[in-house]
């Protein structure tokens, strides 16, 4: 498949609105932006065609089983080697961790709450606009995650970044994102998600002005499909949804232009004089793809009682024991709500795994009030959580025989892991903290009727006095 190289800036909204992509999710792909780019017969020759560097990037280690391997070639006009040595950036970011812990961030079992966070007024890139709000683990141990948010009115210039160490799961809230990758370009608006592999190069332009959203980014591991167990071979995110780019790229020369490292929770900068979008052709499985969230076939109950919401995971990067992620991405989309007999909304819970919540549109099931589009939410390991009081009272004033209802015109998701987070300090002191959120609980009042039990124990109280 080829694309054609954008030449004007005139033309990029009208390139980017009609990109083309390849299909699958963990295919191996081959791409080229020149026919006959590919070498054909093996990866490395002496001489590319078209005078191209052959350079190599690997998502796992040389030896991982073959059905885990991920790996890319990229054929490209300069390799991206040619830079300067990385210095540590300046001004400092501040706001990312990525090794957790008592000396950059908080443990705490409340239930927490943010309001969304306001558009900044300085000119903010998505770099500067970047903060993680709470993670677990260490990016050096290669075991955890982080979860940033982001909100910025600015797009990058002369720069491109990257993270060394892991994969970005961005959740675009507000506003669309065109993104530039070394393997082609990516249009990502809200209702969609996109994932960036560990290493790559990316540009983030805001062609709406302005962007807020959500980052998972996951250390020692990456994304999969979960399996689907007895729902079948079909259902769920289905693999032929999601896309990835298509090759382009650009030959000019930028004197100046900086790559944006992210090592170890702390930003470096290196310099270089040509754009790392230089990439002519490629072929692999280690490539950034996006995926429509609408798209997802979400399954439910159909008689009776609530499903656990895991039967929602689009995406899962699991850990070593069976069952078990390091983090799951859950959407509560659109869909109908049919069980007889039962509180249908999310039961009160208690779990051992941890749930960060984000709201994309609309409102969400279990909470009339407070929790807002581009707000967040944070339950840790056996903290209690559930539906609010509005939310539960307006359930029971329905009885028993409430007919099928469809939620609509909602999209919220989970990230949950099995690791307990810490949360950072400028998220606890934040201005759009939610002091009041256990208030949404507070009146949850008894609904006990039976006398005859509370004479029973109280008699059974006296008899030990």
């Amino acid at each position: 498949m080829e694309s054609k190289k954008a030449t004007t800036n005139a033309g990029a909204a009208a390139d980017f609105e009609n990109l083309e992509y390849v299909s699958g999710f963990g295919n191996h792909v081959s791409s080229e932006a020149i026919a006959g780019a590919l070498p054909q017969g093996q990866n490395s020759p002496l001489i590319c065609p078209y005078g191209l560097y052959a350079e190599q990037i690997s998502g796992t280690s040389f030896t991982a089983p073959r059905k885990l391997n991920l790996r890319s070639w990229l054929y490209r006009i300069k390799p991206s080697v040619t830079h300067e040595p990385f210095k540590p950036k300046v001004p400092t970011h501040g706001k990312f961790v990525s090794e957790f812990n008592q000396s950059n961030s908080s443990a705490t079992p409340t239930q927490l709450r943010w309001r969304p966070v306001e558009i900044p007024e300085a000119p903010t890139d998505f770099i500067d606009g970047l903060f993680t709000v709470c993670g677990a683990g260490s990016s050096y141990l290669r075991h955890g995650y982080a979860i940033h948010m982001y909100t910025a009115n600015k797009s990058m210039e002369n720069c491109a970044f990257c993270s060394a160490d892991g994969d970005f799961l961005i959740v675009p809230q507000k506003g669309k994102l065109w993104i530039t990758t070394e393997c082609g370009r990516l249009q990502v608006v809200p209702g969609e998600i996109v994932v960036i592999p560990q290493g790559f190069r990316f540009v983030v332009d805001l062609p709406d002005g302005s962007a807020r959203g959500y980052v998972a980014e996951i250390f020692g591991t990456h994304f999969q499909l979960p399996d689907l167990g007895p729902i079948g071979a079909n259902g769920l995110a289905a693999p032929r949804d999601f896309l990835a780019p298509v090759a382009w790229f650009e030959q000019s020369t930028c004197p100046g232009y900086t790559i944006v490292q992210k090592f170890g929770g702390e930003l470096f900068t290196a310099k270089q004089d040509f754009s790392p979008f230089n990439v002519v052709a490629w072929h692999g499985n280690y490539v950034p793809y996006k995926y429509d969230l609408s798209k997802f076939c979400p399954y439910n109950t159909v008689l009776i009682d609530h499903s656990d919401p895991s039967i929602n995971t689009v995406l899962t990067a699991p850990t070593d024991k069976p069952g078990v992620a390091l983090l799951d991405f859950v959407i509560f989309p659109p869909r109908w709500v049919v069980a007889e007999h039962t509180f249908r909304p999310p039961y009160y819970h208690r779990n051992c795994m941890s749930e960060f919540m984000g709201l994309i549109y609309g409102g969400y099931e279990a909470k009339a009030d407070g929790f807002l589009p581009g707000g967040a939410s944070l339950h840790s390991c056996m903290t209690p959580h559930g539906p609010d009081t509005k939310s539960y009272e307006a359930t029971i004033a329905l009885g028993s025989e409430a007919g099928p209802q469809k939620i609509a015109d909602t999209m919220a998701f989970m990230f949950e892991s099995c690791l307990i987070p810490r949360v950072c300090q400028w998220a606890l002191e934040s201005p759009n903290m939610d002091h009041d959120y256990y208030q949404c609980w507070i009146g949850l009042k008894s609904h006990f009727t039976c006398e005859a039990a509370t004479v029973e124990n109280t008699d059974l109280q006296n008899g030990h006095n």
